[in-house]
């Protein structure tokens, strides 16, 4: 890999930007491919599918071999909400290697006792998004119910890139989210992007088994056919 090659593969890690380098295995020659630029290349089905993957692999096309290196960014889960899904939620976000950060400033909920070995952000959530950084492999979650807590962090990951966005309520609730929203300059093609009913439709009931259908539904998301962005 040439120096120039490798200076904008380190600029694109530090932005949590994907890359994929495309190796000619029989010249050898190199190409770096932006996720941004992925429709545009010739091997833009391939690169997608296994940008979607987050894996590496050798492809064919045109009678040609390529090795596809992918450079993903750890996905991320961003929470507000220290309550009884989101501790469902820890351990399991860790056996699927999904960093996950909770926020919620009120402290006699996000203790070290309740959320052992997770990250705990105890500011207010637009203060806490903006330190975080949002960005295309971020999902964020609403848990609270309050809208003092949860409509901030949800305007904040409306104007990002955030690859999943969900919020925890019934559908009268969230219509009264959407209103909002509206009213806060967001419109419809927006306030679409939020999934509600939050997660997979599994009858969930307890705190554990909806922690597991919005995983399985971060999980869908970010591994499935991406959307357009809004």
């Amino acid at each position: 890999m040439d120096l120039a090659t490798l200076a904008v593969l380190n600029t694109e890690r530090a932005a949590r930007r994907a890359t994929i380098l495309v190796t000619d295995v029989e010249s050898g020659a190199q190409r770096l491919v932006k996720a941004a630029d992925l429709a545009a290349d010739s091997l833009a089905d391939a690169l997608e599918k296994q940008l979607r993957m987050g894996k590496s692999a050798l492809v064919a096309a045109d009678g040609k071999a390529f090795f596809l290196t992918v450079q993903a960014p750890p996905p991320r889960v961003i929470v507000t909400g220290a309550v009884h899904i989101s501790q469902a939620m820890a351990p399991m976000a860790k056996l699927l290697d999904l960093d996950l950060v909770i926020v919620d400033p009120r402290t006699a909920f996000a203790t070290p006792e309740r959320f052992p070995g997770v990250r705990l952000l105890t500011d207010w959530p637009d203060e806490a998004l903006a330190s975080l950084g949002l960005d295309g492999y971020t999902a964020f979650v609403a848990l609270t119910h309050d809208p003092k807590i949860d409509d901030p962090a949800l305007e904040a990951a409306l104007r990002s890139d955030c690859f999943y966005i969900g919020a925890l309520g019934s559908r009268k609730t969230h219509g009264r989210r959407i209103e909002r929203l509206v009213a806060a300059g967001f419109d419809e093609t927006a306030t679409q992007r939020i999934h509600a009913p939050i997660g997979l439709d599994i009858g969930a009931v307890s705190p554990a088994e909806i922690a597991l259908a919005i995983l399985g539904e971060i999980v869908s998301t970010l591994r499935g056919p991406r959307r357009a962005p809004a």
